[in-house]
């Protein structure tokens, strides 16, 4: 069986990597090359240099028109693998495939359809997650379900520690639902229409904390949000990125202004007020620094402890 792979960011790696062990993949689409870091020079997607490594043809169109529907055809698939592509596969397309197409998503679908699960999972506080293989429809994540593995989630997880362990396990879900597709040996379950949940694109403005919210939602923004966009506050107008965070026990007992440091902690780093609770910082990053360690940040900037977190850049 010949496969056209299509994926982007980092999460699809495996997929590919295991997918052409044990079928013939025949071509991968991907993203275009994209201006990256303060010199703007043009980044290849991960999925492109990994593909390369395997002497895969890669194709990457900003639209997926007549033409690249030509070019597809010629390479002669049987089967769609996806994994995080960031582009909507429309019916023309859909039927280059006779053997149909298949998706990967790190989420329990029918919840959080949409291109951004593994962050909506964190801040939604769920006590599970895991990954779906499921028929791509015309409609987004919305396809029948071939097979899911979950997993409890232990309420400090990062999006960059879940998406790792995700990629993973979703590669080798994703290999055992390609066999038996090949095989014909495999049926698919109706996703619950009535249970279904929806996420959106993350953008930078995402990432700005609002101290007035509980401490535990704050909490779930750190690390719904790192790497990207990362949770972010004001320090006297200068951007200042929260990377690593944790939870005081008990409630708010004094009567303090949201985002007002309240002093330090041996365990829990620099200690600020939310709008119900405590937040301890551990690790943090001043804009154009490097991150720095609670004790590292406070020797070098001492008048945070007397600061008010918040506001806008100056």
């Amino acid at each position: 069986m010949r496969v056209l792979f299509a994926g982007t960011p980092e999460i699809a790696v495996p997929s590919l990597l295991t997918v052409a062990e044990i079928v013939a993949v025949c071509g991968v689409l991907t993203a275009p090359d994209r201006p990256s870091g303060r010199g703007r020079r043009l980044k290849a997607p991960v999925v492109k240099t990994a593909a390369e490594q395997l002497k895969t043809p890669v194709l990457q169109p900003e639209r997926l028109d007549q033409a690249v529907r030509e070019t597809v055809a010629a390479l002669q698939p049987d089967l769609l693998v996806c994994v995080a592509y960031g582009k909507i596969f429309g019916p023309k397309f859909l039927e280059l495939f006779p053997r149909g197409a298949v998706n990967m998503h790190p989420s329990l679908l029918p919840r959080h359809r949409g291109p951004a699960p593994i962050p909506a999972t964190i801040l939604a506080g769920d006590a599970e997650t895991g990954v779906t293989i499921q028929a791509v429809s015309e409609r987004m994540d919305a396809g029948d379900i071939y097979r899911q593995s979950r997993r409890p989630l232990t309420g400090r997880e990062t999006t960059a520690s879940l998406s790792t362990e995700l990629s993973e396990t979703g590669a080798a879900l994703l290999a055992d639902v390609v066999v038996r597709l090949a095989d014909g040996e495999i049926d698919a379950v109706p996703q619950d229409e009535n249970a279904a949940t929806y996420c959106g694109m993350i953008s930078k403005q995402d990432g700005l904390i609002d101290w007035t919210m509980p401490a535990v939602q704050i909490d779930r923004m750190v690390r719904a949000y790192y790497p990207w966009p990362g949770a972010y506050t004001y320090l006297n107008g200068t951007e200042l990125k929260i990377l690593e965070a944790s939870l005081l026990p008990g409630g708010t007992e004094v009567a303090t202004r949201p985002g007002a440091v309240r002093g330090v902690d041996r365990e829990h780093g620099i200690l600020v007020q939310t709008g119900d609770g405590v937040l301890g910082i551990t690790t943090l990053q001043l804009k154009s620094r490097k991150p720095a360690a609670w004790k590292t940040f406070l020797n070098g900037h001492p008048a945070i402890l007397d600061s008010v977190l918040g506001g806008t850049e100056q």
